[in-house]
């Protein structure tokens, strides 16, 4: 039986949308920009980055677009002087948590991270920089891995396991401490579950995942052609 329609409100605007959608679906459905970071279209949502957070009426919490489901008589706001100020706070954590420095960046121009923060005026952060000693993992022969650009929103581990069904990352460890790690911590060159594909550095927002030889400004990336394989595989399933 195909999902019910369910009318909702998006900023006051009477939408209809599927009973199978969540709000950020719902909303990019009719036009309606909500910003993102760790979503991907074709991906599981997981809510990691809560950039999309928004306002609900007959609750007091924020709530994450991508993975809150629509519902009869919803009424969502998503551009409000409080989102603003809490998407903002929450781009300066992630800036200020590793160590993105945007100039000497290979992503530099092309990151999403950068093009969120300029979005929504981020041009200082209020706390301090934590400088973490992070590595750099050059093992693998056409990739490279820079935990000090890495934002945890887990798209590789995602497109990893979804699209190549190779499992080759997951999340280790918990808050601050977290790292991406391949093959239960080993190298990733080492990693010999990896097909060696590449989804996972098209799918990453950031330069945390790139190809080797690629100088400040030269690592662009696809992540549209992501969303279209797993579009087609979901087709054929």
């Amino acid at each position: 039986m195909p999902p019910k329609n369910v009318s909702i409100r998006i900023d006051g605007e009477l939408i209809s949308a599927r009973e199978d959608q969540t709000i950020l679906e719902a909303a990019t459905a009719s036009g309606k920009h909500i910003p993102t970071l760790c979503h991907l279209a074709g991906l599981t949502p997981v809510g990691a980055c809560r950039v999309c957070i928004v306002e609900a009426q007959g609750t007091d919490r924020l709530l994450p677009a991508c993975t809150t489901p629509v519902h009869e008589g919803m009424s969502v706001t998503t551009s409000s002087a409080k989102l603003a100020r809490y998407r903002r706070m929450t781009v300066e954590l992630l800036l200020v948590e590793r160590n993105h420095v945007c100039s000497v960046c290979v992503s530099n121009g092309h990151c999403e991270l950068q093009s969120l923060a300029t979005e929504l005026g981020v041009t200082n952060v209020r706390f301090a920089f934590n400088y973490p000693k992070l590595d750099v993992d050059v093992s693998h022969p056409r990739y490279v891995l820079d935990h000090n650009r890495c934002i945890l929103c887990s798209r590789c581990v995602r497109v990893c396991a979804e699209l190549e069904h190779a499992h080759v990352w997951e999340v280790r460890s918990r808050g601050i401490h977290s790292r991406i790690v391949s093959d239960l911590n080993a190298k990733w060159g080492e990693a010999q579950s990896c097909t060696n594909c590449g989804k996972c550095v098209q799918a990453c927002p950031t330069g945390a995942l790139a190809e080797k030889g690629r100088a400040v400004e030269e690592m662009t990336k696809s992540s549209e052609k992501i969303t279209s394989l797993a579009r087609w595989r979901g087709a054929e399933a």
